[in-house]
């Protein structure tokens, strides 16, 4: 799963199973979450099921995975199960078996080989050709207004962001607020260590971020998040370009029009016009290939339809840096850290210094996150550096977040009370490989996890093979 998934998936693991019954019965949501939210191996037992007329037992599906892939087979299918997908069947005399539910089934069936009346991937309109917007036009303006909430995010550094043309709606400030992206003082608008995160971010996580948002405020609002989901999935299977009718749509989904027009994911010529427009941060919300690294230089890649886009800054070991870029949006960011002294056409310089390092922290920025900004933006002549960043800047930033703090806390759950070693290492070794182990004591048998949904699965499903083999 990628890592722009992992925020869309909590939100869909926390829905009740009448939820899921409803949207599974659209065939472009069932088809959405099998490409976005399904790793290969889990992907392979669908397909492999999916035109099965009778459950497939346990021990069968045990035979297709290698013996050194186990994890990864009880992860596929806790992952299944979780999103109702694949559910066990035990009927007397019979083994246990797996089968796909319905109407997950039946809809990607449908999703693949087409047919049917659902409308569910949307419904072409036939615009007038002066009335018709070119994919430069879409793309201008969704640049225009999604760089126009990051810059809103990171304002708080006092650069002119030059986006007159990208206007804010409240409802935008009020959900960046809500999804503590930033918090307000009065005027004042400062970004915080998730709005900072949320900015290092490929584009197609930051939007996935905004529309768990966006869920999660809509039922606050009365939403029906079934239509919200269902909209949401078929705009990823829409064609760039091409305008759809709004004849279809519920007031649910006519409401959404206007609010992620205020993002730049959908196009409106006016807000009564019988049609409306996907971009493309629309088409590729359910696919990898769309996750660009950031608004400008994503934009630019997708239209030049090429792959140079480099890194551009520079750091010496005196903490002096320069930065090759003439974006507004970039050089705030940076200014977030550094105390910019000169500035040129195509060019500022500065210095990080432990004022100004301080202050980014005591914004709730992380030293680890201004590394990985350094790092992911270094200039291709840092990268012929074995370490690309100089060791001593490296050091002297994590230096400077320790002044300030003597204690880090993790929410998660504490595993305890195992019987034996052998039972404690088991799940112990599990949460390692799944990457959700924080902490561990082999001699008092306790580890600390940061989700344990996993975990209690693969404990669930060792006692299940114990019970059987005793």
């Amino acid at each position: 799963m990628s890592s722009s998934s992992i925020r869309s998936f909590e939100y869909l693991e926390s829905l009740p199973g009448t939820v899921f019954n409803r949207l599974y019965k659209q065939p472009s949501t069932a088809l959405a979450i099998f490409r976005r939210m399904l790793p290969q191996l889990a992907k392979s037992f669908v397909m492999a099921m999916l035109y099965m007329s009778r459950p497939f037992p346990v021990a069968d599906l045990d035979t297709w995975v290698r013996p050194g892939s186990r994890r990864e087979q009880d992860t596929a299918i806790d992952l299944l199960e979780r999103l109702q997908i694949l559910k066990r069947t035990a009927e007397p005399n019979k083994p246990r078996s797996y089968v796909l539910t319905n109407p997950f089934a039946a809809s990607l069936r449908q999703a693949l080989t087409g047919g049917g009346n659902h409308k569910s991937f949307g419904v072409p309109s036939n615009t007038h050709v002066e009335d018709q917007v070119t994919i430069h036009q879409l793309d201008d303006f969704a640049r225009m207004q999604w760089e126009g909430v990051l810059s809103y995010m990171v304002g708080s550094t006092g650069i002119a962001m030059n986006n007159e043309g990208a206007n804010l709606s409240l409802s935008v400030k009020h959900l960046l607020q809500y999804g503590r992206l930033v918090e307000v003082r009065g005027r004042s608008v400062d970004i915080t260590q998730d709005g900072f995160a949320f900015v290092l971010q490929e584009v197609n996580a930051q939007v996935w971020t905004i529309l768990v948002l966006y869920l999660e405020n809509a039922e606050e609002l009365s939403m029906d998040r079934v239509d919200v989901l269902s909209f949401l999935f078929m705009l990823g299977s829409l064609e760039l370009g091409q305008s759809y009718s709004k004849a279809n749509l519920t007031e649910t989904q006519l409401q959404m029009l206007l609010d992620l027009g205020d993002f730049g994911i959908i196009y409106q010529n006016t807000p009564g016009s019988d049609s409306y427009y996907p971009t493309r941060l629309a088409t590729t919300l359910t696919s990898d290939a769309g996750a660009l690294r950031s608004a400008s230089a994503g934009f630019d890649t997708a239209l030049r339809s090429s792959n140079d886009d480099k890194g551009f800054v520079v750091i010496e070991t005196n903490y002096r840096i320069y930065a090759y870029t003439s974006s507004p949006l970039q050089i705030a960011i940076l200014s977030l850290f550094t105390r910019l002294s000169t500035r040129y056409p195509n060019m500022v310089s500065g210095k990080m210094t432990r004022e100004s390092v301080r202050r980014a922290i005591s914004m709730g920025i992380t030293g680890d996150q201004i590394i990985d900004f350094l790092y992911t933006h270094a200039h291709v002549q840092m990268r012929k550096n074995p370490t690309v960043l100089p060791p001593t800047v490296v050091d002297q930033i994590r230096l400077w977040q320790i002044e300030g703090e003597r204690m880090k806390s993790t929410v998660g759950f504490l595993f305890k009370d195992f019987l034996s070693a052998a039972e404690y290492e088991g799940p112990c070794q599990y949460a390692s490989d799944i990457g959700v182990l924080k902490w561990k004591n082999d001699a008092k048998r306790m580890f600390f996890v940061t989700r344990h949904e996993h975990v209690a699965t693969y404990l669930k499903s060792q006692k299940e093979k114990r019970r059987e083999g005793g």
